[in-house]
């Protein structure tokens, strides 16, 4: 079985065909797929899709993090001697009134679709740097309020992401937007601390200072665990990701013969750093460049890793989707045959 580790199912791109995306994926050997929110708006949205997939296993969701004996969040039986997240700058538009996203609102109607094509859908939660200049103090409320909440219900989250960081999109890298990401970021990595989550993190062209952020957050001996999505960096950076305990994830560029890095590095870091991911719709494979990308193409992608390391499908299946559950622990709920 495959694990995509990284897939946006509930992209407006997958409206006129989902279910019949979801059942290529299963056909081709994706059994389950990691769906992370980019904002708010979203979350509703992500988790009507853990709805639809194949339902959790009963009896395997452990609480992510420790709860003491009076019930109390671990952030306030102990509290954190780290120096408070700053507040976010209002936006361009100002700050944005609370959500309406309530726990109460969490539970799937009860006229749930059927089974999503026989696709599990573990969810995560969290607001991406591109969706940075409509974000507010609000939104991290209500996304700390979400995860409370998921953790207790029927389908947990298995990370905090999509968070990170973006260096390459022009407008992100004005002084104000850069140090709104920098913040958001800073706030997101310490909610996912205070509730023992791993993180799922955007690193386009900011590996560098995304890890000094983790390092400040966690220490040099501490980790969130989690993946760095689309790992595009040098070798050193790997190796400073694998040191923190996080796992890299590779897709459709890998699949290009002009990148040569990406494949060496595929090719060349040990076996337990790899997870493979499609981050559909986007970063299509070589073999359909202009088209939308799903996670049938998991397979794909996987056979490529094969021939880079010398493994069989069979091999590169137990690699990677071990890897994977070691990344994000609470895929455990989300066994599935």
């Amino acid at each position: 079985m495959l694990i995509d580790t990284h897939c946006h199912l509930d992209a407006a791109e997958f409206d006129p065909d989902r279910d019949a995306v979801a059942a290529r994926a299963v056909a081709a050997g994706v059994r389950l797929a990691v769906v992370p929110a980019v904002e708010v708006a979203n979350f509703a949205a992500v988790e009507a899709l853990a709805a639809r997939g194949v339902p959790p296993l009963p009896g395997t969701r452990s609480t992510p993090y420790p709860v003491p004996e009076d019930g109390a969040r671990p952030e306030a039986a102990a509290p954190s001697t780290a120096p408070p997240s700053p507040p976010l700058p209002a936006g361009p538009a100002g700050p944005r009134a609370p959500s309406s996203d309530t726990p109460a609102a969490f539970a799937p109607p009860p006229d749930t679709p059927p089974p999503l094509g026989g696709l599990c859908v573990a969810p995560a939660y969290g607001i991406h740097p591109l969706y940075v200049p409509g974000a507010s103090d609000a939104d991290l409320a209500t996304l700390a309020t979400r995860l409370e909440a998921a953790l207790a219900g029927p389908y947990p989250p298995v990370a905090v992401g999509e968070i990170g960081l973006d260096g390459f999109v022009p407008a992100l890298q004005a002084p104000d937007l850069r140090a709104r990401q920098e913040a958001l970021f800073l706030a997101q990595l310490k909610l996912a601390r205070d509730f023992g989550l791993p993180v799922i993190l955007h690193i386009r062209r900011a590996q560098d200072t995304v890890l000094k952020y983790l390092r400040q957050v966690f220490g040099k001996g501490g980790s969130p665990g989690g993946i760095a999505h689309a790992f595009n960096g040098s070798e050193q950076q790997a190796h400073a990701f694998l040191d923190l305990g996080l796992r890299l994830g590779f897709g459709g560029t890998l699949t290009y013969d002009g990148s040569q890095r990406i494949r060496r590095l595929a090719a060349t870091l040990p076996g337990d750093a790899l997870v493979l991911e499609t981050d559909a719709p986007d970063i299509p494979p070589a073999f359909a460049p202009r088209q939308r990308n799903e996670p049938a193409h998991l397979a794909a992608i996987a056979a490529v890793l094969g021939e880079l390391r010398g493994l069989d499908p069979d091999e590169v299946a137990a690699l990677t989707s071990g890897n994977a559950r070691a990344a994000l622990p609470g895929l455990a709920a989300y066994a599935t045959p």
